[in-house]
């Protein structure tokens, strides 16, 4: 009985590592500055989470099917770009339509070059990245573009609470949940993972790989549309460049919420905890006043370690 206890504590700790490094790191950040544990804190970091949780749920299912996105970020700057001009020109409601519609295509795009043309998805994702940016720039000009009315029942969703809890931050918690149903409970979200598992199998046992890998990055567009939507409404405007570095934190997102490089295992909600442990770094780098360069380096170690521990989780499944 003893030993079924801590077998079953021994497993719960290890399904839930990743939160506890969250916890942890939380933690440290708090001692080393008092104001860290404010409820105002960590209102803001789930605010600022938003984002990235939002592109990360869509992400994954793009990294689970055994592709990247690295268009993102691009696509992230065009949509927050479009949202803000076309709420002036056609409304709130037409606005909302459109900017969904801008990043679902750029999403057929990217499935199509990669699902049905099969190319590789860094490359070609890497491609659409510049080609997206280069439009956003043509579009507004290169100038920052805002709202002519910022009390538009629009704007918020990026600033408004209910109660103490950001809009926002409701709007990616339903989005985390509903995305994740979809993923574990429906017949497509088995047919994603099987794909990135082996996409040749698939074929043979009459699933449609192409089109699969296509809506995974339809997904992906999908996703960045929304959270363009909440970052541009955050601030009722929109620099060309607002998307500038977004698909870094995206993807360490995801890998750290353990989705294989390889394709076929991920999970919305340690993709979740992924962005949560980034949010909880960025906000205690800046109230600890450290240098945006430092963050940077900061990042990048922790992607690495997460590819590296990724790569040896790899190799041990294979051994076994």
């Amino acid at each position: 009985m003893e030993q079924n206890k801590k077998m079953a504590v021994g497993g719960f700790l290890k399904s839930q590592a990743l939160l506890l490094v969250g916890i942890i790191i939380f933690i440290i950040f708090g001692l080393l500055q008092h104001s860290f544990f404010t409820t105002a804190n960590v209102v803001n970091i789930f605010r600022q989470i938003a984002v990235i949780a939002i592109m990360g749920a869509g992400m994954t299912y793009a990294i689970i099917g055994g592709n990247f996105d690295l268009s993102v970020g691009s696509l992230l700057s065009l949509c927050g770009s479009v949202v803000i001009v076309t709420t002036n020109q056609v409304g709130q409601v037409g606005a909302v339509l459109i900017t969904i519609l801008v990043g679902c295509l750029s999403g057929v795009l990217c499935g199509y070059l990669c699902g049905y043309l099969h190319l590789n998805s860094m490359v070609a994702t890497l491609g659409m990245m510049n080609v997206l940016q280069a439009l956003t720039l043509m579009y507004t000009k290169g100038q920052f573009v805002s709202l002519d009315n910022s009390d538009l029942p629009i704007v918020g969703l990026g600033q408004g609470n209910v109660g103490i809890v950001p809009v926002s931050v409701i709007i990616m918690a339903i989005f985390c949940i509903v995305f994740a149903v979809i993923l574990k409970r429906t017949v497509f979200g088995h047919h994603v993972k099987a794909v990135g598992t082996n996409s040749e199998t698939c074929r043979y046992s009459g699933i449609n790989d192409n089109k699969i890998v296509m809506l995974t990055f339809v997904i992906s567009g999908f996703s960045t549309a929304i959270a363009a939507i909440l970052l541009a409404m955050r601030g009722a405007g929109a620099q060309p460049t607002m998307g500038l570095g977004y698909e870094f934190d995206v993807i360490t997102a995801v890998i750290l919420g353990g989705a294989d490089l390889n394709g076929g295992e991920g999970s919305i909600y340690r993709t979740f905890v992924g962005a949560l442990i980034i949010g909880i770094m960025k906000t205690g780098f800046v109230i600890l006043g450290m240098s945006v360069y430092y963050q940077y380096v900061a990042e990048c170690i922790i992607i690495l370690l997460a590819v590296y521990m990724d790569i040896r989780a790899s190799r041990k499944g294979v051994k076994k």
